[in-house]
């Protein structure tokens, strides 16, 4: 089923209006009705619609002029011209003029409805196709939530509990904790999931670009806007909006986002049309909201909209559990992605990760891992590779017993920077000629001094 879209009938024939009505709000969709071109018009001054279906032949109004002046109030309006009998000539000529299509009369409730199904799909498809030139959309797996702990049963049961509601959501926890993850765990989880999920990041976004980030801005509304964009709001229509790091939102940009919220309707910088959206709406943040309440840094009509339903995701130190099944996870991923056959973790250097207390959370184990698999030299990671790719973990003890192979290694490193790189210096410090010291640098992936004599 389409997301609900709002839909103007323009028509002078009372009984045409009223089916229309009936065929469309039946489906989902919003639908206001004008009886004659002007009152269409005045209506359009006010609001943004979707698709507009006008007839095009009405008393004392040219269907086509009514077209013009569409287009000239909206360049981007969808018009779909309704034809009766020895009009389509006109409605052809209509379609020159900028009209999307033509449905001739009589037609039945399943024609009307399947053209407009239509003209909408490929509203949404040319609005998706926007998000990806943006790069809105990141690949992002859809595997479960990757945890063993209580800690994380219970935001997986909450999860599963609040995904089939259109509540707002609040996710809290230390950066790094995945509540991107989760945001996205929810939309997919959600009837919304065939729509887009929409991600604004509050805290990199240009403060005096933000409003126009969220609502979009129409030609010549700023110095720099030669064309008219959508946004954040529009792209998530029918699905998910995910607002992280909200509390970077100036106090201004609250207020209009709270407008948004509360009357589902934005307006594009530069422009007094209404435009009604439909999404779900998730919220993060590392800070305690309800502190910046009290300092007036944050909305509280804003905060308890966000605050229907919060999650607190806890931080990896509180989780142990888990440490072991995302080190494996990522090492996984990362091995396909590399092209390197790393297999596992040895006892000891699973040891010191897990005792690691991962001040950067997830994020961070995710970022370690992939180093280690970058500087592994075998298909098992061991302490001695947490020091080699300089993995430094306060906590870690070294007792892991280092392989004669290390040990050469290690020692091979030592004379070289006591011979300030020299090879020949150093090879005679190591008791071997030059051509045997090149062929273990090799094989021990040894970088080659700058300084080679």
């Amino acid at each position: 089923m389409e997301a609900s879209s709002n839909i103007l009938v323009v028509d002078d024939d009372a009984f045409m209006r009223d089916a229309c009505h009936q065929t469309l709000t039946k489906h989902g969709h919003s639908v206001t009705l004008a009886k004659s071109g002007s009152e269409g018009l005045e209506l359009l001054e006010k609001w943004s619609f979707d698709l507009i279906l006008l007839d095009l032949k009405m008393p004392d109004e040219n269907g086509l002029g009514i077209l013009s002046e569409i287009k000239g109030l909206d360049p981007e309006a969808i018009v779909v011209m309704i034809s009766g009998y020895g009009s389509i000539q006109t409605a052809v000529r209509a379609i020159k003029l900028g009209a999307f299509d033509f449905i001739a009369k009589p037609f039945t409730p399943d024609e009307l409805l399947g053209l407009a199904n239509r003209v909408l799909r490929n509203r949404r498809l040319t609005i998706e196709n926007l998000c990806l030139k943006q790069s809105l959309k990141k690949e992002t797996s859809r595997g479960e939530i990757i945890s063993q702990s209580p800690a994380m049963a219970k935001v997986k049961e909450m999860v599963a509990m609040v995904a089939h509601t259109d509540s707002t959501v609040l996710l809290q926890g230390e950066s790094g904790t995945g509540k991107g993850l989760v945001a996205r765990r929810i939309h997919e989880l959600s009837h919304r999931r065939g729509y887009p999920f929409i991600s604004v990041d509050c805290g990199s976004l240009v403060r005096t670009l933000f409003e126009s980030e969220l609502f979009g801005h129409v030609k010549g509304a700023f110095t720099g806007a030669d064309t008219t964009q959508y946004g954040k709001f529009e792209m998530a229509h029918g699905g998910t909006l995910f607002f992280d790091e909200i509390s970077n939102i100036s106090l201004e940009v609250q207020a209009k986002l709270l407008k948004a919220v509360e009357e589902k309707s934005i307006s594009k910088v530069g422009d007094h049309k209404v435009v009604k959206v439909d999404v779900r709406l998730i919220s993060a943040t590392n800070r305690d909201l309800q502190k910046a309440v009290a300092k007036k840094l944050f909305r509280k009509d804003l905060f308890f909209r966000l605050h229907v339903v919060s999650i607190h995701l806890p931080p990896l130190k509180d989780r142990k559990e888990d440490i072991p099944l995302l080190l494996n996870h990522f090492l996984r991923g990362f091995s396909r992605k590399q092209g390197k056959p790393v297999e596992g973790f040895s006892e000891n250097a699973m040891k010191a990760l897990i005792e690691y207390d991962w001040p950067g959370n997830v994020r961070e184990l995710e970022n370690t891992v992939e180093r280690l698999v970058v500087f592994a030299r075998d298909n098992i990671i061991t302490s001695q590779d947490l020091v080699y790719s300089n993995t430094v973990l306060p906590q870690m003890v070294m007792t892991e017993p280092m392989r004669l192979e290390e040990m050469e290694r290690q020692h091979i490193m030592k004379v070289l920077a006591s011979a300030n790189g020299n090879k020949t210096h150093a090879a005679q410090l190591l008791g071997i000629d030059r051509k045997t010291l090149r062929v273990k640098l090799k094989k021990y992936q040894i970088p080659s001094p700058a300084h080679e004599e």
